[in-house]
């Protein structure tokens, strides 16, 4: 297989000394923040990984290749050119046609697996859309994670998505969901939602321990961590709750549906929040950055 894909010399030499590694998606770049920010967080989140020890694994598809680990100019590139928005379904699409695409949670899990990385940071976790039993909307990241052996650190899912369907369906697909230092799911700008979990953990090396129990049991699943944002920078709920009831008026009012309606609130909630929005975004993302950092440390040791 990996003749289909391209593993960078300083990402292949970590996997195969076993060293921590920890990959991260190209969409949250390349359509997830502004220019020119989205570069400098990009070259942030990497260094953030590099400085605590662990090789960071960005992960696109450049001209038809899938790339696990970028050079500076495919950093670049994700932040500057105009890329499509690639899911796993998407891939031999981009491969067939030398196209460029950024990958989202889900190509980027699906590849980081095909690699050998078992640790992932993203910002927030796809999930089932609001409205979605008329629709049938629903990311596709939560199917991959169901066949995935990867671990997802996330900040929950955005706010904007059905959140009790989403987690009714990461229960039915066998997916472990696990708080870290948290009973409660977050919601992504916020530390919390209206909804409790079963299982938490208070330390990456009790993350790790559940890795390992679930290859000895045979599941082929991912994992879910869910990483509050820290209370000092979580967005003011008050305000957060009427901008997204703003926002989702509006799209209504715009006959926005499908895959268009993410994006359109996510647009109108950092235009309606002064940025605020994005700089929250920003922060949630480098604490999920520093903890899937702290996991694939500990899950390096396994064979210490």
């Amino acid at each position: 297989m990996r003749n289909s894909f391209t593993v960078s010399s300083a990402v292949g030499e970590a996997l195969e000394a076993g060293r921590p590694v920890v990959a991260l998606e190209s969409t949250i770049i390349s359509h997830g923040l502004p220019r020119p920010r989205n570069h400098a967080a990009a070259i942030e989140f990497e260094a953030l990984l590099r400085d605590a020890g662990v090789t960071p694994a960005t992960i696109a598809v450049l001209d038809g290749v899938p790339q696990i680990g970028l050079d500076a100019d495919g950093v670049r590139r994700i932040a500057e050119d105009e890329l499509a928005k690639a899911s796993v379904r998407d891939l031999p699409i981009l491969a067939a046609r030398r196209a460029s695409g950024a990958t989202t949670v889900a190509a980027t899990a699906h590849l980081a697996a095909l690699a050998g990385i078992r640790v992932f940071a993203t910002g927030g976790l796809g999930g089932v859309h609001r409205g979605a039993s008329g629709t049938f909307d629903e990311s596709a990241d939560l199917s991959t994670l169901a066949v995935t052996p990867i671990t997802v650190v996330s900040a929950g899912v955005k706010s904007v998505l059905d959140i009790a369907a989403t987690l009714e369906r990461l229960e039915t697909l066998s997916v472990p969901v696990i708080g870290f230092g948290t009973t409660v799911f977050p919601s992504f700008w916020l530390r919390e939602s209206a909804y409790t979990l079963d299982w938490s953990v208070d330390s990456a090396a009790e993350v790790a321990a559940v890795m390992r129990a679930q290859d000895e049991l045979g599941h082929g699943q991912g994992i879910v961590v869910a990483n509050p944002i820290p209370l000092d920078q979580q967005w003011d709920p008050d305000e957060h709750d009427r901008i997204l009831g703003e926002a989702l008026a509006a799209a209504t009012a715009a006959g926005v549906h499908g895959k268009a309606v993410t994006p359109f609130l996510l647009s109108y909630i950092v235009g309606a929040s002064n940025g605020r929005s994005l700089e929250v975004n920003l922060d949630l993302a480098r604490n999920n950055v520093r903890v899937a950092g702290e996991i694939a440390k500990e899950w390096s040791k396994r064979n210490d």
